[in-house]
């Protein structure tokens, strides 16, 4: 296909099938004449001969601009004219195969634009979110650190003064939880202390009416009854909504029961056997699979009966 571009071959962007020559790419040609030339007649000079190259840099610079090709002359002649028209009017002066070139590069413009947007979002794609609420643990004690070096670098103090930063109400909280008694283990867990917390901790959110409860202790004279009582045994007269209300409390306690799930507490006089968690979880699951057969062996490997003679 026949090549319509307006271009110099000597330009440095001639290569480019898009490119076409404005008046900056004829000046830097005659520029790169001209220090060809320069070149040239201070070699001639160097090596003793006759200068015989008489041009002269804007000479050259003339020839190029005489080298412009018809179009350039033809759009001095245009500068009055809005560039829209003479767009217009250069696309309907242009053959079938001129309009047919230009519309191949529209498309390969649009084609490539598209292409490029298409790199982006992929690329966007490929590298994931960053991360905004599903962050390490690890990454936020680090950044957390890294504030608080800077502030007790900024009051002068080391990390061992960290505990000087905290405000009244944080150093408050954290005594308090540093206060809270452990949890009941063992035997502890049905004394009389641990059933009476645990009591009151299920009454908490019981709803108490004052008056509908003297109301009943007036109109029945052996409300607290003794061991004496001839009606022992008898149930009192209950609303249905304080049923409705044991019941839902009842099925409240269920559904946390099922739902509870804490870490197990580390025994310090069991026998160490594994490195890490999920080591000593898989140890528990071939110890039920497999202990009963490996007991005696057990057994004689810790009195030394095992080992040879």
């Amino acid at each position: 296909m026949e090549d319509d571009r307006r271009v110099h071959p000597h330009c440095i962007n001639a290569s480019n099938p898009y490119h076409e020559c404005v008046e900056y790419c004829f000046r830097k040609i005659a520029e790169a004449k001209a220090r060809m030339i320069e070149k040239e007649t201070e070699a001639v000079h160097a090596s003793g001969g006759n200068d015989q190259s008489n041009t002269s840099a804007p000479d050259v610079a003339e020839d190029l601009h005489d080298e412009k090709p018809k179009f350039e002359e033809d759009s001095d002649s245009d500068d009055e004219k809005p560039a829209e028209e003479n767009a217009e009017e250069d696309f309907t002066n242009l053959t079938g195969r001129q309009k047919k070139l230009f519309e191949l590069r529209l498309k390969m413009n649009e084609a490539r634009k598209a292409n490029q947007t298409a790199m982006v979002a992929e690329k966007k794609r490929m590298e994931g979110p960053p991360e905004s609420r599903g962050i390490s643990k690890q990454k936020w004690l680090e950044d957390r650190k890294k504030k608080i070096g800077k502030l007790l670098d900024a009051n002068g103090l080391d990390m061992t003064k960290a505990y000087m930063l905290d405000t009244q109400e944080a150093a408050e909280a954290k005594y308090k939880k540093w206060e809270k008694d452990p949890a009941p283990f063992g035997w502890d867990v049905f004394n009389q202390k641990t059933l009476y917390n645990a009591y009151k901790k299920r009454t908490k959110n019981v709803e108490i009416d004052l008056e509908e409860y003297n109301k009943m202790k007036e109109a029945d004279p052996e409300f607290y009854r003794e061991a004496s009582s001839l009606q022992y045994g008898k149930a009192p007269k209950i609303s249905e909504d304080k049923i409705e209300g044991m019941v839902k409390e009842l099925k409240d306690r269920e559904g946390k029961r099922t739902s509870f799930s804490r870490r197990r507490r580390f025994h310090e006089e069991k026998d160490i056997d594994s490195i890490n968690d999920r080591n000593e979880h898989f140890n528990k699951k071939i110890e039920r699979a497999f202990g009963k057969y490996t007991l005696e062996i057990k057994n004689n490997l810790e009195r030394g009966t095992a080992l040879p003679d």
